[in-house]
């Protein structure tokens, strides 16, 4: 799904619809990018480091989850690490690119309804998300997602124009 890039001039009716904006923007342009990408290549690594385009989805859905139902709702996840085995992020060999771009897109709609019911300056819940720390508000979640998503669409871009994929935005 193509969306229109959430421009600085592009009218909302508050930081919530902006946030939501942007994420929704990297979301899509993310799976857009891995959707184009051909079969071998989404569970091959063109990098030193060793992740795959694959690795990088899942790893945003755990990124959101974490910090939306595991941190902000202070809900019990049983792994929520689940896109690691060991130090690096894992895919099954059973999960396919499109279960988990539903997962990703059902991560994604669980933000926004968590957006919709809480004002922005609401304080997360205590849990073991915060490391000890106290719980950040929604905003300050929201804003540490936007720029995950960024930074690893930087990385997607540079991964799938090295596969001869989709280049820009």
């Amino acid at each position: 799904m193509a969306m229109p890039f959430p421009a600085p001039t592009t009218p909302a009716s508050g930081r919530d619809e902006v946030f939501l904006g942007y994420l929704d923007f990297f979301r899509e342009t993310l799976l857009s990018k891995v959707d184009a990408l051909p079969d071998d290549e989404v569970r091959r690594s063109r990098l030193p480091s060793g992740w795959t385009p694959l690795e990088l989805l899942k790893h945003l859905r755990y990124v959101e989850l974490r910090w939306i139902e595991w941190g902000f709702e202070g809900n019990q996840i049983a792994e929520p690490w689940g896109d690691r085995r060991g130090d690096r992020w894992h895919v099954a060999p059973d999960e396919t690119r499109d279960s988990l771009t539903a997962s990703l897109r059902a991560q994604g709609a669980h933000t926004a309804s968590v957006v919709a019911s809480n004002d922005l300056t609401t304080v997360g819940a205590p849990g073991p998300r915060w490391d000890g720390a106290a719980p950040a508000t929604l905003e300050r979640v929201l804003f540490h997602l936007v720029q995950e998503y960024a930074r690893h669409l930087g990385h997607l871009d540079v991964v799938a124009e090295l596969a001869a994929g989709p280049v820009g935005e």
